[in-house]
């Protein structure tokens, strides 16, 4: 299985504009980890200015199909976003050692 990072690049006022979407957009994330798909999320703070969520699968489209998908993204609060591989060096989230 491969890594990706999904990152969001947020508008200047998306916590204040988050609310109506939020259980929408927690329901698709929550999905995802049910599936073993999504690893980690969560915005990053001190601007809240992007967002990152983590991804273990075999397959980039399931994460492209979740931004896609992600009411965030929908609705204009999700300005730019980018899917990468992402080469764990260390311990992987889950506590499997990955060189």
């Amino acid at each position: 299985m491969a890594y990706y990072v999904l990152e969001y690049s947020l508008v200047d006022d998306y916590v204040e504009r988050r609310a109506p979407l939020r259980e929408e957009h927690l329901g698709l994330a929550r999905a995802a980890r049910e599936r073993g798909d999504l690893v980690l999320a969560g915005a990053l703070a001190e601007p809240v200015d992007r967002a990152l969520l983590v991804w273990r699968t075999d397959d980039p489209s399931v994460v492209e199909d979740f931004a896609r998908h992600d009411p965030y993204v929908r609705e204009g609060l999700v300005t730019r976003w980018t899917v990468r591989p992402w080469s764990v060096v260390g311990w992987a989230p889950d506590g499997t050692a990955e060189v």
